[in-house]
């Protein structure tokens, strides 16, 4: 059937329409397709430039032990993570406290605790002064855990999501020796904001402004009353026979002279800063205690050999002229020095008589 003009061109329209939307439509497609690839292949390149490495997944303190609960493996941009990041699990799972049977202790808000065989929760305490680990049944029987690995501390506060390596911890297990005694002191200026855990040292400072470190970075521990309350003037440390008699000298030199102070400074980072080198010598009642001749030799069988490294340097020539020229000077020129000394002693008995006396009102108020 022929086609009148208006016919034929309304159909070659039609047509032209039709040509023109499946160009479109393939041009749409193709750009499509395109898109599609580049995003599958900046996907591809950004899984390539991600690396599998280990976090933290809570915040912990300087010094604080490291477990097994606190570390998360993640995948982070590989350019912003250092080059030594681990992803290696047996390299993690080495630094975790575990006990010699291979249960692996873990950490929450009141410390160190393992779940047992049927699934209880048992906590794990640490000796303040012998430094083991133990647990504790319900009528107070301790048994001491032994640990197959040296405990892995963290050098410095990290918050949680720090990507964890090597250089930002460190393996402590230093030996409790067996001169090492639990001493409490109340007569030392502490610092406002002083926590159990802190480490200090112990230094004298004289009115003139020479300052002498007595003892060098222990861990200080802060007694508690029954009730959870703090015992505000005194603190817990653990000390060796030479560093219990040297802080027994500085005590009374500081409660002689005018003027002169015995206080304690915090470590700002203690897992990353080395202890500190005492440069106080102690008064020569002491030295005869300890047995040391003009040499530097200790005969004190007490001392311990770490000890009498540590003395030896205390009697070289810096600190023995500190000592003779200025603080030994002050003593023998003070007529009051006996006086202050012997006021200073009954302050501080009379103090832990009453830390002592509230303790135990404590735990009558807590029955």
């Amino acid at each position: 059937m022929a086609m009148n003009p208006m016919q034929k061109k309304a159909r070659t329209s039609f047509l032209t329409g039709v040509l023109i939307t499946l160009l479109i439509t393939g041009i749409i497609i193709v750009l499509l397709l395109l898109l599609l690839k580049n995003m599958k292949d900046d996907q591809d390149a950004a899984q390539a430039a991600l690396a599998r490495v280990y976090v933290l997944n809570q915040d912990v303190k300087s010094g604080q032990v490291l477990t097994e609960d606190m570390f998360t493996l993640k995948s982070v941009d590989r350019s912003t993570i250092p080059a030594n990041a681990t992803s290696v699990a047996e390299v993690i799972s080495g630094w975790f406290l575990q006990t010699t049977s291979g249960t692996m202790l873990n950490t929450d808000a009141e410390g160190l605790y393992y779940t047992d065989a049927e699934g209880q929760t048992v906590r794990v305490y640490q000796d303040s002064s012998t430094g083991n680990y133990y647990t504790q049944d319900r009528n107070g029987n301790t048994e001491t855990i032994e640990l197959n690995n040296v405990p892995v501390l963290a050098k410095l506060d990290m918050d949680a999501n720090t990507v964890i390596t090597p250089n930002l911890v460190v393996q402590s297990d230093a030996p409790v020796t067996d001169d090492v005694r639990v001493e409490d002191y109340n007569m030392i200026v502490l610092p406002v904001d002083l926590m159990s855990g802190d480490y200090v040292d112990i230094r004298l400072m004289t009115p003139d402004g020479q300052n002498f470190i007595v003892v060098s970075k222990k861990q200080v521990d802060i007694p508690l009353n029954s009730d959870g309350t703090y015992v505000a003037d005194t603190i817990r440390l653990n000390l060796r026979e030479d560093e219990i008699l040297s802080l027994s000298s500085a005590i009374v030199e500081a409660y002689g002279i005018q003027g002169a102070k015995l206080y304690a400074s915090k470590y700002k980072e203690p897992g990353m800063q080395d202890a500190s080198i005492p440069t106080y010598r102690p008064n020569s009642a002491v030295t005869t205690l300890l047995g040391v001749d003009a040499n530097g030799n200790i005969s004190n069988p007490n001392v311990v050999e770490e000890a009498k490294n540590e003395l030896r340097r205390r009697y070289q020539a810096p600190a023995t002229t500190a000592r003779n020229e200025y603080l030994q000077s002050s003593i023998n020129n003070d007529p009051s020095y006996n006086a202050n000394v012997q006021t200073g002693m009954d302050e501080s008995t009379t103090n832990a008589q009453s830390a002592r006396r509230n303790y135990i009102e404590s735990l009558d108020v807590v029955e």
